[in-house]
């Protein structure tokens, strides 16, 4: 049984001395999430995390600077044409969905999404390890940043996106299972709308975003009617 002293704030949610990675921090949630845990300290390194060779390069990289990794948060990702399903007509409705929507960009958004998830916890799986061998934890943590859009059907009008976020999120629980054979715990996270790059279609020079309130409440679908507020949950963590 837990000591009454182990279920202070600052235990429970400490990440003193951690050692992350975050991969898509130079904006939206990633970035919140770098600034939150202070990895802001350093310059972050570019990696295409589509790329096999970019990954190899930044965990060796990495590996010449720390000896393990205890969080891994996988937050890259990228949306996708967008084509409204709002007529009744199945020609029109082809017409829309077949125009608008392409195969390179179902390739695209899948490899984004849902491969390049896999493929950096699979580079980062030895540190990971090591990780949970020195951190002084049960287990390393990989943190999966899927998507409400991957778990509802409503389609948003991008039919691609949901797919591969609804693939993020299967992929978190094939990756839950298996890398507890090396002792990796992963979970995943699937937000509703935040103010990104992603939902606001841009950012200020300091990379924040506004999502008006009646922008939320134009999709129907949010019950809190608003937005995240990610500066109040940056403020929380780091103060």
């Amino acid at each position: 049984m837990a000591q009454t002293s182990d279920l202070k704030v600052e235990k429970l949610f400490s990440v003193k001395d951690y050692v992350c990675v975050i991969t898509g921090g130079g904006s939206g949630i990633g970035l919140m999430a770098a600034q939150a845990l202070a990895a802001n300290d350093h310059p972050p390194s570019p990696c295409d995390v589509t790329s096999k060779d970019d990954l190899e390069k930044c965990v060796k990289a990495f590996s010449e600077k720390e000896s393990h990794l205890d969080l891994l948060l996988t937050a890259a990702g990228i949306s996708s044409a967008k084509a409204e399903p709002d007529t009744d007509d199945a020609g029109d409705l082809k017409a829309k969905l077949w125009d608008n929507e392409t195969f390179e960009d179902w390739r695209n958004t899948y490899n984004t999404d849902v491969a390049a998830v896999y493929f950096s916890t699979v580079a980062f799986l030895p540190l990971l390890q090591a990780g949970t061998k020195k951190g002084g934890h049960l287990h390393a943590s990989v943190i999966v940043i899927s998507s409400m859009s991957g778990i509802m059907r409503d389609s948003q009008g991008h039919f691609s996106y949901n797919a591969a976020k609804g693939g993020t999120v299967h992929l978190t629980k094939l990756m839950s299972a298996e890398f507890q054979k090396v002792k990796i715990r992963v979970n995943s996270i699937a937000p509703g709308y935040f103010p990104s790059e992603m939902t606001a279609k841009e950012s200020g020079d300091d990379q924040k975003s506004e999502l008006p309130a009646e922008k939320v409440q134009e999709k129907g679908h949010v019950p809190a009617q608003r937005a995240g507020v990610m500066r109040r949950w940056h403020r929380r963590c780091c103060s």
